[in-house]
């Protein structure tokens, strides 16, 4: 019998060579992907960069010692608005978690989860005591019915057994509420890498609240010293002339002096400045008694503090005139009616301007306007090379002055100014100075001021910073008094609507401006585009787009489809 050649299969060896192909392809696609687990790469193809963090944030993320724990209170069923700045917020967590090798994890609660609604009311309770801010929404169902919804806009940061709040939402009146979102947007790494960095800080700077010259008592700043505590140690002491008692203050406040300053504590405060410390001035040069004006009227009289020479060294004067301003805040009136009843009707009061943040500046970029109360302005003087000088806060474009001695009556809500009279625009109401500053004490004699015979003045600064409000009642908190106890009152809050004017957040700025050391504030600088559809061309072509978006992608499927199989034809009939 005739042997034959026993070749293998050649469909077995295409089959074999088919699994160990796969096989590879398989081994070589799982080690890269473990391989790509120790490899951080994140491009950012954006325009204005929103994926990409910042150097000082990267090194404060790196730096960690411990684990952060964030506990974000943004979650359910929401409005698509408010969807998008959850996924905002989800991607900034993740960014700070890849920054900092993983020390940072987070987690999404929903608020309103519960069994009924007593459990519900107490954890949004728990929630506020936290300092978390809830906000009520509107909403409509297919039917059409009008519901109401609690959210809270808002995170908890754990760090080492401290948690610290932060409300993420801006809520400025004058914007719509796409950019005031926009805005929360902007400000999430600035609010997140603050209170992180500062949480993670060994050094706590101190702050403190000068007296002894008829400042603003403890109780109508006590809000505003809680804001500050999330940041800072507050003292609060007087100067008593003792040169170096305030050397280990990072910053100072001076807030609503009623008396004159000494040459003793001017000096003390002179000497703190030339060495770099920093200071926050709040006063006014026009002296109105607000408590005589719920009898009707007041008077409004100029009043020196003997340290009107002192800022006019470093290049700042307050002028003793009071504001007027159109823009203005509407202040709650009895007025009677046709019946017994009294009604309770808002009327503009001149003399409590809505003040303008400055749009370009870290400090007040995205602020809500400052609800300010019987306000001086600001001239700068002396122009210094070596200081740099940028305005703050401003009035509206239609504003003027009235110089003191000057009768004020609430019968002026009646008959404003016309609207012609207001002949002044932006008056400077709050100013930054940056640079080396002049001692006010150069080339005097300082024997009756200084015990220390061996004491040396310093006479040029060196690079610090200061900044100067013409108007104390921005920081005064209202007070609730019940018998003998006091409640503070959120600083800035409108009493008609319950929302908050921009003071609390202005002021906090200011001091963490102040205080910086690590360039974090500068995150506030921070721009993102509003990239919006335009509402008209929607309205007028609306089917057209309709059509289009449903359309098209079948047409496209079906024409890429046809295209292979004619080219998959031609490939294998052509033999």
């Amino acid at each position: 019998m005739e042997e034959k050649e026993l070749k293998p299969d050649s469909n077995g060896r295409i089959k074999i060579d088919s699994w160990m192909q796969f096989i590879i392809i398989a081994t070589v696609a799982v080690l890269i992907s473990v391989f790509c687990t120790f490899i951080h790469l994140r491009l950012d193809l954006t325009e204005d960069h929103r994926y990409t963090l910042s150097g000082p944030t990267h090194k404060v993320l790196s730096g960690l010692k411990n684990d952060v724990f964030v506990q974000v209170y943004l979650d359910g069923e929401m409005e698509i608005a408010f969807k998008k700045l959850r996924r905002s917020v989800k991607e900034m967590l993740d960014e700070f978690r890849v920054a900092s090798g993983k020390k940072v994890d987070y987690e999404f609660i929903n608020p309103s989860t519960g069994k009924d609604a007593k459990t519900r009311n107490n954890q949004y309770q728990a929630l506020s005591r936290k300092g978390l801010n809830p906000v009520n929404i509107r909403a409509k169902d297919n039917e059409g019915r009008t519901s109401q919804k609690i959210i809270f806009p808002g995170m908890i940061v754990n760090y080492n057994g401290i948690e610290v709040p932060i409300n993420f939402l801006s809520n400025n009146n004058s914007l719509s509420f796409e950019q005031n979102l926009l805005n929360s947007v902007e400000g999430l790494e600035y609010q997140m890498i603050q209170t992180i960095s500062t949480l993670c800080s060994d050094t706590i700077y101190k702050v403190a609240f000068i007296e002894g010259h008829g400042e603003i008592p403890k109780i109508e700043t006590a809000d505003l010293t809680l804001g500050l505590a999330n940041f800072f140690s507050i003292d609060r002491g007087v100067i008593g002339g003792k040169q170096g008692v305030l050397n280990n203050y990072a910053a100072i406040i001076i807030a609503g002096p009623e008396t004159a300053f000494n040459e003793k504590d001017k000096l003390v405060i002179d000497q703190y400045i030339m060495n770099g410390g920093k200071v926050l001035w709040l006063f006014e040069e026009v002296k109105v008694n607000e408590d005589s004006l719920s009898s009707g009227e007041t008077v409004a009289l100029y009043r020196p503090l003997n340290i009107e020479d002192q800022l006019f060294k470093y290049g700042v004067r307050v002028n003793p005139a009071l504001v007027q301003d159109h823009d203005c805040y509407f202040l709650p009136i009895k007025v009677a009616t046709g019946t017994s009843q009294q009604q309770i009707v808002p009327m503009p009061w001149v003399y409590y301007p809505l003040l303008y943040p400055s749009s370009v500046n870290p400090i007040t970029r995205n602020l809500n306007k400052v609800l300010g109360k019987f306000v001086n302005c600001i001239d700068t003087v002396d122009p210094d090379p070596n200081v740099k000088k940028k305005i703050l806060l401003t009035t509206s474009g239609l504003s003027r002055i009235v110089k003191p001695p000057l009768l004020i009556s609430l019968k002026e809500i009646d008959s404003p100014p016309e609207k012609n009279l207001y002949n002044r625009s932006f008056l400077p109401v709050a100013l930054l100075l940056e640079g080396k500053f002049q001692s006010a004490f150069r080339n005097r004699m300082l024997d009756d001021l200084v015990d220390d015979k061996n004491f040396r003045i310093t006479e040029v600064s060196k690079p610090t910073k200061m900044i100067i409000v013409s108007d104390a009642d921005i920081i005064r908190n209202g007070v609730n008094r019940t018998g003998t106890e006091e409640t503070p009152l959120p600083l800035g809050q409108d009493i008609l609507t319950q929302v908050p004017w921009g003071n609390k957040d202005f002021l906090i700025n200011c001091l963490n401006y102040l205080v910086d050391y690590n360039g974090i504030i500068e995150l506030r600088s921070r721009e993102l585009k509003l990239r919006l559809l335009d509402k008209n061309v929607i309205r007028q072509s609306r089917v057209p787009i309709q059509i289009l978006n449903t359309v098209l992608p079948v047409f496209l499927v079906i024409i890429c489809g046809w295209i292979y199989n004619y080219f998959r034809k031609r490939k294998y009939t052509k033999y």
